[in-house]
């Protein structure tokens, strides 16, 4: 039996902020703590993204893995002003593991050069780490 979830995100607006926050499994206390064994981790395995142009303009977009609400230099990770045409897409296949290993890292972060211009969504795997 396989341990991880498939699951769906999106589809979300990119806004015209490269530091937007996109995906990230969570870390942190729950509600109720746990009785009886360890809480681990959440991590998602990425497996497909797809970006989405709905205008009649060409628009980009940049994706960065990395700490929360940040795109330092050296995480790009899926296209740093990646031009969508109008009404077209972009698809990105691959594995890409997400873990919350502290409140602030490995999240899928970004944005597009246009408002409200581009939508993205994708699949993969959620999982528990230990």
């Amino acid at each position: 039996m396989a341990s991880n979830k498939t699951f769906n995100f999106g589809p979300v607006t990119l806004v015209n902020s490269t530091t937007t926050n996109i995906l990230f499994p969570g870390f942190g206390a729950h509600a109720t703590a746990a009785i009886g064994f360890t809480d681990t981790a959440l991590y998602i395995i990425l497996r497909h993204i797809r970006i989405v142009n709905r205008t009649a303009a060409s628009a980009t977009f940049s994706l960065y893995k990395g700490a929360l609400a940040t795109n330092a230099a050296g995480t790009e990770v899926i296209g740093i002003g990646i031009s969508i045409p109008a009404n077209g897409t972009y698809d990105w296949n691959g594995i890409m593991r997400l873990d919350a290993l502290s409140a602030t890292t490995d999240a899928l972060v970004g944005g597009s050069n246009t408002l409200n211009a581009l939508t993205i969504q994708g699949e993969g795997e959620i999982g528990v780490s230990g």
